[in-house]
């Protein structure tokens, strides 16, 4: 308050209006969907803050809040601070203080409401609501929201996304650490075209899908483009060794089978408006039978998911990954590691999506991901027994349709 002695409030409030606007690109990305979600509940979105109120007014504008609640410092008749504060500090117990005046003001129950904050010091407002979240927490707070049990919301990653405490790195960076080729020496990679992904920004990853090895090498992919990304998986594929923990430690979307709900398109859907990469199979699952030797189709989930949000589709071709993880495995060769079979991948330009027809932007995404498999894919084939045998899941028994002495045409 001293220092600010003898400013004046005219210059003050527009040098604030004046970074304003690069403030409000700091705001962390998963903020926004926070205060939509409370403005759809009905509820103000107020800012409860130590900083000045000249200085913090204009961001809280642009970030369309229905009110705040600062430190305010008096000015004098000629229109400079005195020194003096105009009200409560407003700083730990004082911030709840201030709290309750507002909330007692404007008919507000804080038993109903909802407080978000980092810092220890805000753990007088934090106790005293009945819904407190710790948000992006300091060391301190990471302790204190662990002994009063406190949920833990990070703002910089998606929702369901874990961080490793104190450290502030988010768990699928120090997962992709693992996703080096020389670790997995019962495979060769031949990768190519990452400089197609976008290096920041949303982008949806397309993906055909052969083997549960496929995860394993889409994330070497993701580690080569130096971000993070969230894996929409079918809710089986949580459970399958190896894949299972590495989607869930890097904040994949489970999609339930035969379930119609929205809710994983939505997820994704709110990570691409944060500004990350998604990455989708469009066919859902890998092929069984004689469908495994047959042009893939995929599913509309892609291409919903690119004109709910503008994101671009960047499709990628995988091929020879069952070599190495047959479906008829629940594990991947790993013995195999004095001659390991060729996985390859190529990525492409992205999909210009129409926006008119779902059934049609679908088909392009599938038409330009055949267009990156290897001559051997696009090559007739007729699939043996024993190479029938290796599509299905261990211990399912059927007879592929036809037969194995019939011809199932490969993608074209």
């Amino acid at each position: 308050v001293a220092l600010a002695k003898g400013r004046e409030q005219a210059a003050v409030r527009a040098a604030a209006e004046a970074i304003a606007d690069e403030l409000e690109t700091m705001v962390q990305p998963f903020a926004e969907s926070v205060f939509s979600d409370h403005r759809e509940a009905g509820r103000p979105v107020v800012l409860a803050t130590t900083t000045p109120y000249d200085m913090i007014k204009p961001l809280a504008d642009r970030l369309g809040l229905d009110d705040v609640i600062a430190t305010r410092y008096a000015v004098g008749a000629d229109g400079t601070y005195d020194g003096t504060l105009d009200g409560p500090f407003v700083w730990s117990a004082g911030k709840l203080s201030a709290v309750e005046d507002w909330a007692a003001t404007n008919n507000i129950e804080l038993e109903q409401s909802f407080a978000y904050s980092d810092s220890v010091y805000d753990a007088p407002l934090l106790a005293a609501v009945g819904n407190p979240v710790v948000v992006n927490p300091d060391p301190r707070m990471v302790v204190l929201a662990a002994i009063r049990r406190w949920p833990t919301l990070n703002l910089d990653v998606a929702p369901g996304v874990a961080k490793v405490p104190v450290v502030g790195l988010e768990l699928q960076q120090l997962v992709l650490q693992l996703a080096r080729p020389a670790l997995y020496p019962y495979a060769k990679f031949d990768i190519s075209g990452i400089e197609k992904i976008p290096t920041e920004g949303p982008a949806i990853i397309c993906a055909n899908h052969r083997s549960y090895f496929d995860m394993l090498l889409l994330t070497m992919v993701v580690a080569q483009t130096g971000r993070t990304a969230r894996f929409l998986g079918k809710q089986e594929m949580f459970e399958v060794p190896l894949v299972g923990p590495l989607l869930a430690a890097v904040g994949g979307i489970r999609v339930a089978r035969g379930s119609s709900s929205d809710e994983p398109l939505l997820a994704a859907a709110e990570s691409l408006d944060g500004g990350e990469i998604v990455v989708i199979m469009p066919q859902g699952t890998i092929p069984r039978g004689p469908a495994f030797f047959q042009q893939p189709k995929g599913r509309h989930g892609a291409a919903r998911l690119a004109q709910m949000t503008g994101a671009p589709i960047v499709p990628l071709g995988l091929w020879g990954t069952e070599k190495v993880w047959p479906r008829s495995s629940r594990l991947p060769n790993m013995l195999n590691v004095n001659n390991p079979p060729t996985v390859s991948v190529r990525i492409g330009d992205q999909v210009e999506q129409k926006g008119r027809s779902i059934d049609a932007d679908t088909k392009r995404i599938m038409k330009a991901i055949v267009e990156l498999l290897p001559n051997a894919a696009r090559r007739r084939h007729t699939p043996t027994a024993e190479e029938l045998a290796l599509t299905y899941p261990p211990g399912y028994e059927a007879t592929p349709v036809g037969g194995p002495a019939s011809d199932y045409p490969a993608p074209h």
